[in-house]
């Protein structure tokens, strides 16, 4: 060979190493995005929505939600995974604390790439297909794009007994690697409007009553993924919804959402319940003890000490709860719910109302404690629904008129 011939190849085969390499450096910064799941996975999800509420473009509250999701996740096969989940949706009440609201099981299957195969009757999630991903890898900057669903419970405001279904586009658009709780996430930001006539065809039948026609709307999120575990471990919203209603009236939600994923930990139930009765136990804390439940853990406080007819609590009670929050401070991870009991005294109304202020006004110190958030912490009031002992002699009363305090598990 020539030396001219054979420069002119080293020097092709050079220009072919550095186009090959120069190739794959384009892609050194790309990822490939997929959900990941284990059999036996199980996980929480909260989330806080902080709302306005218009009428016709005038303000007419304020709301605080909160959503309370479980997922147990099994029947891992072919990339897909059947999710088994419980919502819960609570409203912040005029007591200050989320009382427990609406529940709602639904289960559905999951790709790796995020699309749902979930029944047209389940009311939850709201959300589907958010996020969706590409088959192909992405690097910081590229976009891509997909389609979802929102579906919505109107049942209670409009008489609509099955979902309320929204279609829309989604573009997404991956910003880049960032680093969140010590953790290296990838920022994904979600972008879609929503503009959906009802077809005069499909009118739902709400017995007369109003419904809406038109859906008008816009979500902006930003989805903080976890490639590790092929999770979504964070999330931010800012949404604006618009509903026109057949009679002309208008209404508009106006808000930011976020939420927390956090993986499940069993609870060896027994175990706990025997170690805080032995606490309770070396502090002195008369009518009170722990037991293992299906919820949980629960902490009952018998006879607690309000002022008369009140849910003012008595000091020697809040120093009481102040050291039961001790032992509460071991469980960080996990939810509280604080139910209301009474004795069987007065109308079923009094009683019921009594039971939830109480539920409240304990819920309220634990949060003044610091032992927990405001939006880690629920309430349910049962009035005398519930007794551990007829009503029968004033010892039993005072034992029905208690307060638990559950360490969630489920």
């Amino acid at each position: 060979m020539k030396k001219s011939s054979f420069a002119r190849t080293a020097a092709l085969a050079r220009a072919a190493l550095v186009a090959i390499l120069a190739l794959a450096g384009t892609r050194a910064d790309a990822e490939t995005f997929r959900f990941k799941f284990g059999e036996g996975d199980s996980w929480r999800i909260n989330s806080v929505v902080r709302e306005k509420v218009y009428v016709d473009r005038r303000l007419s509250h304020d709301a605080e939600i909160t959503n309370r999701i479980t997922v147990a996740v099994s029947d891992v096969r072919d990339g897909s995974a059947l999710h088994d989940c419980t919502f819960m949706t609570s409203e912040k009440t005029s007591n200050r604390t989320f009382s427990w609201g609406r529940e709602y099981k639904s289960a559905f299957r999951r790709d790796e790439f995020g699309v749902y195969d979930i029944a047209p009757d389940l009311f939850m999630p709201v959300v589907r297909n958010v996020p969706t991903f590409p088959e192909k890898d992405v690097k910081p900057g590229e976009s891509w794009t997909g389609s979802g669903t929102e579906a919505h419970d109107l049942r209670d405001h409009f008489g609509i007994e099955t979902p309320f279904t929204v279609p829309f586009n989604v573009t997404y658009t991956y910003v880049g690697p960032v680093e969140r709780a010590g953790k290296k996430l990838h920022l994904i930001r979600a972008e879609y409007i929503l503009f959906f006539d009802v077809p005069a065809s499909a009118a739902p039948k709400t017995g007369g009553r109003d419904y809406p026609v038109a859906t008008m709307g816009n979500s902006s999120q930003r989805l903080y993924w976890d490639n590790e575990t092929g999770t979504l471990p964070y999330y931010e919203e800012d949404f604006a919804i618009r509903l026109k209603l057949a009679s002309g009236v208008t209404l508009e939600y106006r808000g930011t959402a976020e939420a927390t994923v956090t993986e499940s930990r069993l609870m060896d139930r027994d175990k706990i319940a025997k170690e805080m009765n032995d606490e309770l136990s070396r502090m002195g804390i008369k009518d009170a003890s722990a037991a293992a439940t299906e919820d949980g853990v629960t902490i009952s406080i018998e006879n607690i000490q309000f002022s008369a007819d009140s849910a003012n609590l008595l000091p020697s009670e809040k120093e009481k709860i102040t050291r039961i929050a001790a032992l509460l401070e071991r469980f960080p991870d996990k939810e509280l719910l604080v139910t209301g009991h009474t004795a069987l005294a007065g109308t079923a109304e009094a009683r019921q109302k009594l039971s939830e202020e109480r539920a409240a006004a304990v819920a309220n110190f634990l949060v003044s404690t610091g032992v927990r958030n405001p939006y880690n912490v629920y309430t349910r009031g049962f009035g005398a629904e519930k007794p551990v002992a007829p009503n029968d002699t004033e010892a039993n009363k005072s034992r029905n008129r208690r307060v638990e305090i559950t360490i969630l598990e489920k």
